[in-house]
């Protein structure tokens, strides 16, 4: 028996007996003083580990096996009101007056879609490091087929591909999803995760948007691999689960819709929502009115509620009766209920409670399914501990901008807003935060006032000499045909290559040419810290001039440099994890 098995004769909750140690500060295991105190036993083995099978459950690579029957000479000991910490075999012993720490503080972890992520709140802590090993036997892996970058990096930025898929499988779920599904990506999110942690996106897709699925390279139960073939203007759902695909398809989707490569995938299905919403004793949401739905089964009066299991699962699959009743009203209506998961597991009552936490840590591994870079409780905390440095003000939802697709009367399914969809992948694959464009743009309205306000020259006075600092080629002479065409900037010149390449495009310039500068940074769309006073150079003609570098940031001649930038697109519908948003 195990340690979420033990005390179930005395109808006492196994979660209830990790009590804290007042010597410690840490959590520990504390059996019944009557009962004889076996040893722990190792995990379970995996369930079906034959070669090539890709759901093979995993069990970590540092696992030691448990002798059944012997136990820990620290279980021994008599006269101790609390059992000592136990560690795991073969682990070395602590070094003198460990013991006597200070508890360390708890690690904030975040929960980033229905039931893929809650085993991170392991990270926060609780003490039970042979529960850690326990819970590996959960962990169901497949194969990524290549298609990611090969895993996270703790010095890099993350991408970790989120679905939920619509598979009817566990009890009480034959009224929900499409009968017979073989499991399509019915809801995805792309989690960027900032380099330095501070910040992160969550990018929702929807699925009915219309993409190009590529051919999948997949590896199939023998072991052999099989090449999927690829549809063109497919939905994005079927890119999992029709006709054989696994999540490493949606992964080259995702690639090949956006730009950027994922390092993850973890999947979980309906039952995530109603376990892990009850391991916490349910989530607290807002309606802006009365909805009775009766194809997702939510029945709920305006106001404040708390749900849980199927009343959750219900909640976020509910569209016909929110917004316009469509896959984008009811990805709002999900990314509002994670935000308020979210917030009930950074709170004080999730994070102080052993039993929440584990819970939580037996729900969402029995609910995830992660790829084959990914399939240890080991990487899954490190993973959880990298996520825990960010703060949920931080994290902005998203959604990739769409339009309705023209070539339907009907409409069904959506294409991309080409206006301003590349602009939100151009911004996470630089690593830019939603939030902080906020934050800079209120750093830099010092600077804009102090360069950009006074009065512009008249074009025809501006004296500008370009240069290539890291744009493509050809840019400096494009960039001196459209300002001398369609701008009368007549008085510029390309002056060649810069001596080094900048990530960014400036413009320099003596303080008696500071209207000039106020009026080329209107036309090409400069911020105040583009602009850098310094000192004027001599061109051609033996006059004084100013100096534009373009740098790794310019997009081509008359797009504006900032335009990437300076605002998140309207259409993206952004909200942020710790704001409360009423569904209407």
């Amino acid at each position: 028996m195990d340690a979420q098995g033990r005390g179930r004769g005395e109808n006492i909750d196994p979660a209830d007996q990790w009590v804290l140690n007042p010597n410690t500060g840490e959590y520990e295991l504390r059996l019944s003083p009557s009962a004889p105190q076996s040893p722990i036993p190792a995990p379970r083995g995996p369930r079906n580990t034959g070669a090539g099978n890709p759901r093979a459950r995993s069990a970590s690579p540092d696992q030691a096996p448990e002798r059944p029957g012997r136990a820990s000479p620290e279980r021994e000991t008599p006269g101790r009101d609390v059992p000592p910490q136990r560690r795991r075999r073969g682990a070395p012993e602590e070094p003198p007056g460990r013991r006597g720490r200070k508890p360390a503080k708890a690690k904030k972890v975040l929960l980033w879609t229905s039931g893929t992520v809650a085993f991170l709140v392991l990270a926060t802590g609780v003490g039970g490091y042979l529960y850690l090993e326990h819970l590996n036997d959960n962990i169901t892996s497949v194969s990524d087929d290549g298609a990611s970058t090969g895993g996270f990096k703790k010095d890099q930025a993350i991408n970790i591909l989120l679905i939920g898929t619509d598979k009817r499988t566990g009890a009480g779920n034959e009224g929900y999803g499409d009968k017979g599904s073989e499991g399509h990506a019915d809801t995805t999110i792309l989690l960027h995760v900032s380099k330095d942690r501070s910040n992160a996106t969550a990018l929702s897709i929807p699925r009915d948007l219309i993409v190009d699925i590529p051919d999948c390279p997949t590896q199939q139960e023998d072991g052999s691999e099989k090449v999927i073939p690829g549809s063109i203007g497919a939905r994005f759902n079927t890119s999992l689960g029709q006709g054989g695909r696994t999540p490493s398809c949606t992964m080259r989707t995702v690639t090949e819709l956006t730009g950027i490569k994922p390092d993850n995938f973890m999947v979980a299905d309906f039952n995530a929502v109603k376990t892990l919403t009850s391991a916490v004793g349910g989530v607290e949401v807002c309606l802006g009115k009365d909805i009775n739905d009766p194809d997702s089964h939510l029945n709920l009066p305006k106001g404040t509620h708390r749900i849980e299991g199927e009343q959750a699962l219900a909640f976020v699959r509910t569209r016909h009766s929110v917004g316009l009743g469509g896959d984008l009203s009811r990805i709002e209506l999900q990314q509002q209920f994670l935000s308020s998961l979210m917030r009930e597991l950074k709170s004080n009552d999730t994070l102080t409670s052993p039993s929440k936490m584990i819970k939580l840590a037996e729900a969402g591994t029995e609910a995830l399914t992660v790829d084959s870079q990914l399939n240890s409780i080991n990487k899954l905390k490190d993973l959880g501990m990298e996520l825990g440095k960010l703060n949920v003000k931080n994290l902005t939802f998203a959604t990739v901008p769409v339009v309705d697709n023209p070539a339907e009367k009907v409409k069904a399914t959506v294409v991309l807003n080409d206006a301003e969809a590349p602009q939100v992948f151009d911004m996470i694959r630089n690593d830019v935060s939603f939030t902080e464009v906020k934050q800079q743009q209120k750093k830099e309205k010092a600077a804009v006032a102090a360069r950009l306000k006074g009065e512009k020259a008249p074009a025809s006075e501006v004296r500008v000499r370009i240069l290539n600092g890291g744009a493509p080629a050809g840019s400096a002479q494009s960039t001196l045909s459209w300002l001398q065409v369609d701008q009368g900037v007549s008085k510029s010149e390309n002056a060649g290559n810069a001596p080094a390449e900048l990530a960014k495009t400036t413009l320099e310039y003596a303080p008696d040419q500071a209207d000039q500068a106020r009026r080329l940074a209107d036309i090409l769309g400069l911020s105040g810290s583009a602009m850098k006073p310094g000192e004027s150079v001599t061109n051609s003609q033996g006059l004084p001039a100013m100096t534009l570098t373009l740098g790794k940031d310019f997009k081509g001649a008359g797009v504006k440099i900032n335009a990437p930038s300076a605002k998140v697109p309207d259409s993206a519908k952004k909200s942020t994890a710790d704001k409360v948003v009423c569904a209407e």
